[in-house]
């Protein structure tokens, strides 16, 4: 299997930047497109931003387009979420997701139920 550890949260005042790091271990990384999603208290999880197996392509949830940023770096497997501009409404605790996959990324990614590994979370709090 593959193991996801994220890391990198912390409490951060709106306005603010943030940076997310999601390590994997296991199974070969690059042949994985990566997700982010987010979860807040007395909330759904929500789907963030995914990125393809090569870096190639990418695709952001609405609410963070232009202030967030997905990458990887598959010889570190490690995949990173910049968070610029934060928000309160950004709080909640993030996760990233691994989905085997070869192809470019779209919105049929943001469904939660196509990832097959997940961590353990990370809290984001932005304080106004």
């Amino acid at each position: 299997q593959v193991q996801l550890v994220e890391s990198g949260g912390g409490l951060v005042q709106a306005g603010g930047s943030l940076r997310l790091s999601c390590a994997a271990s296991g199974r070969t990384f690059s042949s994985y497109a990566m997700g982010w999603f987010r979860q807040a208290p007395g909330k759904e999880r929500e789907f963030v931003a995914v990125i393809s197996w090569s870096g190639g392509s990418t695709y952001y949830a609405d609410s963070v387009k232009g202030r967030f940023t997905i990458s990887r770096d598959n010889a570190k497997n490690t995949m990173y979420l910049q968070m610029n501009s934060l928000k309160p409404e950004d709080t909640a605790v993030y996760y990233c997701a691994a989905k085997p996959s070869y192809y470019r990324v779209d919105d049929a990614y943001s469904r939660e139920g196509l990832y097959d590994y997940w961590g353990q979370g990370t809290q984001v709090t932005v304080s106004s």
